[in-house]
């Protein structure tokens, strides 16, 4: 076994007292739809406050998550860093922010830099299939971005932070205030980052910067002391992020290497909410939400010749991913051992991307040439839940089940063969899908509460499975499939976790099952890569279901006060996926990872911490598949 030191990370800040000697799990709302201790769930969850955000540094969700257990990152530059969870990707993961799911399509970047993480009060992570609360999508789990709240706090406030860091010569600002009385209150946020590129031991790496605002705020009216309504708008803009990891050689001999990149991208969100609290024996507590979300972006391939000349740019995308939505969650305690949850969840998506290519010989004096790659692309989604949490004494049952139905359908396909009309039939597919959970966990004492987890997920396709037809800026053709099969993942887990005062650790060891697994298929140069892609079947991609792929998994993380306010950690991850297909390892699976670390206080209001992580080498490889 050969592990490789890459990253030793230490920061000393003005800071907080550490953890009290009262033991109290963390808090989760993202778990089971609404706040409860993480120490009684029957699940693998994360958390991190603002405190453990700001000790971290990182620039955005998938920065701050690496080197937790269970959680790697995908990324192809600094700000595009996506969740990977299990060994499940951003496709399989859900992410929501103040619990309205981000949706959009895409093909290069992290949907998770669409927020700014300057912004964020907590990150909560649920590992393992999510689906009977998030629907959709959630095979790998989710990740709830939880950014501050208008509080009735009847004055003004404000929190203020800055930072900056020398690699990139980054600097960051964040600012948050606070304005109410006894029945109104307006909460107004606004965090800037100006990203230089990325000084490494070996020099500067290029294009490796941007720019980043938000702005975000709320207003809440308390109609009376159960009854209250809400209005959320939040705004991020990205700009001038290129995508180093996407840069690669063409299929093209007259290119050399083409990388992706946004000139601009943005999110728009408006929320109009209503909340309603119960009281007596059993009360009954409701939020209701109606949202439009625009995901804006920009999406760029510039290439250079075979002298390395820039030769411009070969493909311009312009796409907005529009989505209106409503929420409707509602807990009831029908019994002092029964708290029952429900819910309905419908949003509705749509994208007409407009696509620029430049055709071979890519003259950069020959103008870019329309084709997109589908029209009028939407995807509805319906979905209604029930769940039962169950307390007998210290033992606690979590069941739940789920339906969703997702329709997908576009007004017309580009054709792989560029003379033939645009496809406009058989675009149209509706999946009904069945997702459910069955857990328990018993409290032996605090520091001994083993857990077992029996859960379902599904994910129907999304727009670029489903639609796509035409070249990308690496220089494959991509071939949808708008007939995609939905995928379902059944994991069964087994866990132990607990916390004193001294002490607070969790492992658990899962196996997933997946079946009619969605991925991307390289079919260049076969027979059925004709058909698929016409001219371009030496360079063709097909989106395809494997029929079963198998995850199987462990991870545990432990934090240990040797010392008063002097904590030690260590962290574990290990992964292993196989395609039983093709009866090979898993295309893209995580490496193992153990990191050690150490956080104290060295002075009044001063505290230090220090991490490293070890990754294993790769010896798992994919070689039918890739």
């Amino acid at each position: 076994m050969h592990l490789r030191p890459i990253a030793l990370a230490c920061l000393a800040l003005a800071s907080p007292p550490l953890l009290a000697d009262t033991v109290l799990g963390e808090i989760s709302v993202t778990a089971k739809g609404y706040a409860a201790d993480e120490l009684q769930t029957p699940a693998a969850t994360l958390t991190l406050d603002r405190d453990a955000l700001l000790r971290s540094g990182a620039n955005n969700v998938g920065e701050a998550l690496r080197g937790q257990p269970g959680v790697a990152v995908a990324n192809d530059s600094a700000q595009g860093q996506n969740p990977v969870i299990r060994g499940l990707k951003r496709e399989s993961v859900v992410l929501l922010v103040d619990g309205i799911r981000f949706n959009s399509a895409q093909p290069a970047g992290a949907i998770a830099s669409f927020m700014s993480l300057g912004l964020a009060e907590r990150v909560e992570v649920v590992k393992g299939p999510a689906s009977v609360l998030y629907g959709s999508g959630a095979l790998g789990g989710a990740v709830n971005v939880l950014l501050p709240q208008a509080r009735f706090e009847p004055g003004a406030g404000f929190d203020v932070s800055t930072s900056f860091d020398s690699a990139s010569r980054g600097v960051r600002a964040t600012g948050v205030g606070n304005f109410a009385n006894e029945d109104h209150a307006v909460m107004l946020g606004a965090s800037l980052a100006r990203i230089g590129d990325y000084r490494s031991p070996e020099g500067e790496v290029r294009r490796t910067g941007y720019d980043s605002d938000s702005f975000i705020g709320q207003y809440r009216y308390r109609i009376d002391s159960s009854n209250e309504l809400r209005l959320s708008l939040q705004q991020h803009v990205d700009e001038d992020v290129w995508y180093p990891g996407s840069s690669r050689g063409h299929i093209n001999p007259n290119i050399s290497r083409a990388t992706v990149y946004s000139p601009e991208q943005t999110r728009k969100l408006l929320e109009v909410g209503y909340a309603h609290r119960g009281s007596g024996e059993s009360p009954v507590n409701l939020d209701v939400r109606v949202y439009r979300q625009q995901m804006e972006r920009q999406i760029f391939s510039r290439a250079l010749n075979n002298a390395g000349v820039d030769i411009g740019d070969i493909a311009q995308t312009r796409v907005s991913f529009d989505t209106d939505g409503a929420d409707l969650r509602a807990d009831w305690l029908a019994h002092p051992q029964h708290l029952l949850s429900f819910g309905v969840n419908t949003w509705r998506m749509e994208a007409s991307p407009e696509r620029l290519i430049r055709n071979p010989p890519h003259n950069p004096a020959i103008a870019l040439t329309r084709n997109d790659p589908f029209s009028k692309g939407r995807i509805d989604a319906l979905g209604f839940y029930l769940q039962d949490d169950m307390m007998f004494g210290a033992l606690n049952i979590l069941a739940g089940i789920r339906h969703d139905t997702v329709k997908g359908r576009a007004a017309s396909v580009a054709s792989p063969i560029p003379a033939n009309p645009r496809r406009t039939e058989g675009l149209s597919r509706t999946d009904r899908m069945w997702s459910g959970s069955l857990a328990a966990i018993y409290e032996v004492s605090p520091l001994v509460r083993p857990y077992v987890n029996l859960s379902r997920g599904v994910r129907a396709g999304e727009m670029r499975e489903r639609f796509e037809a035409s070249p990308r800026g690496d220089g494959f053709f991509y071939a949808g499939n708008p007939q995609i099969k939905p995928e379902t993942a059944t994991q069964f887990e087994v866990g132990l976790k607990g916390a004193s005062t001294e002490l607070e650790y969790a492992v658990s060891a899962y196996r997933t099952r997946i079946e009619d697994y969605i991925t991307g298929l390289d079919i260049s140069g076969t027979p059925a890569a004709g058909p698929a892609c016409g001219p371009n079947a030496g360079a063709c991609k097909q989106t395809i279901n494997l029929g079963e792929a198998r995850l199987t998994g462990i991870e545990a993380h432990a934090r240990w006060q040797f010392r008063s306010e002097q904590w030690l950690s260590a962290a574990y991850s290990r992964i292993r996926g196989d395609n039983r297909d093709l009866r090979e390892p898993m295309f893209q699976m995580p490496a193992d990872e153990v990191s050690l670390g150490w956080e104290g206080r060295i002075a009044p209001q001063w505290q230090a911490d220090a991490t490293l992580r070890l990754v294993r080498k790769q010896d798992r490889v994919a070689t039918l598949f890739s």
